[in-house]
């Protein structure tokens, strides 16, 4: 214990001497990495994914895109520029916290250049440390692979998710020893290597002899070397938590008995979200120079038998430039805080769409559902349709039947009077007993006055045309049915209620994964709204004017989606969101519509923001931005 304390009190005296040229360094370098590597950085991935010239991403068309020759090396390709500004920046750390001078900005000027002189020797390390550590993995992804397709190849992602079956633990089992071993494996090759940087930064060794003489040194160190690196990393996760929660418990509280006047309550957020970036900042930076300055004083004391490096001069002087730098800190928080809150809307209008129905109260794509659903408050049903053997359309997810119903027939090789005989609800539960598989025509006479639906295509290879053209065909109908029953209503009241908006091909909506699909739609029904589905977007390559809104998995929804949907017209729907703490960030973001498996949830939030005065409804949107 001796020697970690030693070494912790070095740390920390170390940090003291240092702190002001660390700041500046650390300031220096970010305006540098922000103003130049990470736009080339952004640049070359962009182009790299236009050479792939695809442009909606489907789950699994990203496991192959990953995982072909040509996104392979792009992964590596950003993996490596990541660790190699990693390592540029802890570097020149390094060259701060053992080069004691009489003048911060200049020490912090001459660790950045001679850093970036050893920029080639850093890539080479680069090459060498994560390369290898790459290397390592292989074996055991190719082993979580295999076991991955032996177990739950074939098996339905939202299946899992939900249902939980014994197959999933049964691979998790196998899989966690494979993940333990590959952990220590990988963590003795790390401290291993841990003087690397520094040898190659400080005493200008190639990266080969500095992972040797890294080796050498570190020899009967590995315990002590170990509980340190562990010390510091627990450090490096546990501050931000305690620090936030502790913000959050004695400052936050103080807002909520602030009048509810804008006057005072929008100066009292741009301090409190100062406050908070502020704190942000400094955290952020703790962890930073923590590394770093573990790195230096464990090379000073392995290689040179010192515990931290000469401190400085007692007539060192802080000087002006120094202050300058920290107050430019306090000048940046500001501004952030500033436009932060110029960027929120006090509004709240978006639209709630039960996925599959209410599928966590009933069985999915059910009339059951679909009837919880209403009762949920929802304002569209979404539920996928498939077109059976006689081309009618009806309301399933899978490609085959065997998830549900343990038959392992392809779906579009029954007509509907087959279908109708199966029970898709005993799996969910007892009291689904004998749910049929239902057609779309009956889920439109059920929802008629009530709700729209979000018709999600699931066509077979080959059939999309036509499983589009019998959706089309359908809501024509229901669009007859809905005019007669206006026309046999004796007053508009009654009629809305009882026969729904007359035009059912602009009261519903259809949702398909594929930009083909969406152009073939509107051509054929332009009234008819169209939801493009994707995991996600390639940059550059989707024509935005083509479909009415944009579906996107909520994770992948950033302000920047948000300002592309109003510059070119179309609505942004985020999939799919069961947390409430997600819904009321994107709600703040500006999505159009959530769709979600508790319509309830969601309908009893967006009932609970509407009782808020703008000064709560404020600090809510203020909340959810630290959120994100």
């Amino acid at each position: 214990m001796q020697p970690l304390a030693q070494l912790g009190s070095a740390l920390l005296r170390t940090l003291r001497d240092h702190l002001r040229p660390l700041i500046a360094y650390h300031l220096f370098f970010t305006l540098l990495a922000s103003a130049l590597l990470l736009p080339l950085i952004g640049w070359a991935t962009r182009g790299l994914l236009a050479q792939l010239r695809r442009t909606v991403v489907t789950n699994d068309e990203l496991i192959s895109l990953l995982f072909s020759p040509l996104g392979l090396i792009g992964m590596l390709v950003v993996l490596g520029f990541t660790f190699l500004i990693i390592y540029w920046q802890q570097a020149g750390m390094l060259l701060v916290a053992v080069r004691p001078k009489n003048n911060h900005y200049r020490l912090a000027f001459e660790a950045l250049w001679l850093s970036a002189r050893r920029l080639p020797a850093l890539a080479g390390l680069v090459v060498l440390q994560v390369g290898t550590h790459l290397l390592l993995l292989a074996p055991f992804m190719a082993a979580l692979a295999w076991l991955y397709s032996t177990w739950l190849g074939g098996l339905d992602t939202y299946y899992l998710q939900r249902v939980k079956p014994p197959v999933l633990w049964y691979f998790i089992a196998c899989a966690l020893p494979l993940v333990l071993a590959w952990m220590a494996l990988a963590a003795k090759l790390y401290l291993r290597w841990l003087l690397a940087l520094p040898l190659v930064a400080l005493e200008n060794r190639s990266p080969i002899h500095a992972l040797k003489r890294s080796v050498h040194l570190t020899r009967g160190w590995h315990r002590s070397i170990g509980a340190a690196v562990v010390i510091v990393l627990l450090l490096v996760i546990s501050l931000p938590i305690i620090a936030t929660l502790t913000f959050d418990s004695l400052v936050t509280p103080l807002l909520w008995w602030l009048p509810e006047h804008n006057a005072l309550l929008v100066p009292a957020m741009f301090a409190y979200l100062t406050g908070y970036l502020l704190l942000t900042l400094a955290i952020t930076f703790i962890g930073i120079v923590a590394n770093a300055l573990l790195s230096a004083c464990l090379y000073l004391q392995l290689a040179h038998q010192e515990m931290r490096p000469a401190p400085p001069s007692a007539t060192i002087t802080s000087g002006r430039f120094a202050w300058a730098v920290e107050l430019s800190v306090l000048l940046l928080a500001g501004l952030q805080a500033w436009w932060i809150l110029n960027s929120f809307e006090l509004r709240d209008n978006v639209k709630v769409i039960a996925h599959r129905g209410s599928s966590m109260v009933a069985p999915e794509n059910t009339l059951s559902a679909v009837e919880q659903a209403l009762l949920d408050k929802a304002d569209y049903v979404e539920l996928d349709v498939r077109l059976s053997a006689d081309h009618q359309v009806m309301i399933y997810h899978d490609r085959t039947l065997a998830r549900l119903t343990g038959d392992n027939r392809e779906f579009d090789e029954l007509t509907r009077e087959e279908l109708a005989q199966y029970d898709i609800g005993s799996w969910f539960g007892d009291a689904f007993q004998g749910e049929p598989i239902a057609g779309l025509d009956e889920v439109l006479t059920r929802v008629r006055g009530h709700a729209g639906l979000m018709i999600d295509m699931k066509a077979s290879p080959g059939a999309e045309q036509a499983l589009a053209d019998a959706v089309i065909d359908q809501l024509r109908k229901e669009t007859d049915i809905r005019y007669a029953c206006w026309a046999a209503s004796p007053d508009a009241i009654t009629a809305h209620g009882a026969c729904g908006f007359p035009n059912a091909l602009m009261d519903m909506r259809v949702a398909t994964m594929s930009p083909a699909l969406v152009g073939y739609i509107k051509s054929h029904a332009p009234e008819l709204r169209v939801t493009l589905l994707a995991q996600l977007i390639l940059p550059g390559t989707l024509d935005r004017r083509g479909f009415d809104a944009l579906g996107l998995r909520h994770n992948r929804i950033s302000e920047e989606e948000i300002r592309l949907a109003a510059l070119y017209g179309y609505e942004v729907h985020a999939w799919t969101v069961n947390d409430r703490a997600r819904m009321s960030t994107l709600i703040d973001l500006g999505v159009d519509a959530i769709i979600t498996d508790y319509p309830d949830r969601l309908r009893a939030l967006i009932e609970e923001r509407h009782a808020l005065s703008d000064g709560e409804l404020l600090l809510v949107k203020l909340r959810n931005w630290l959120r994100q």
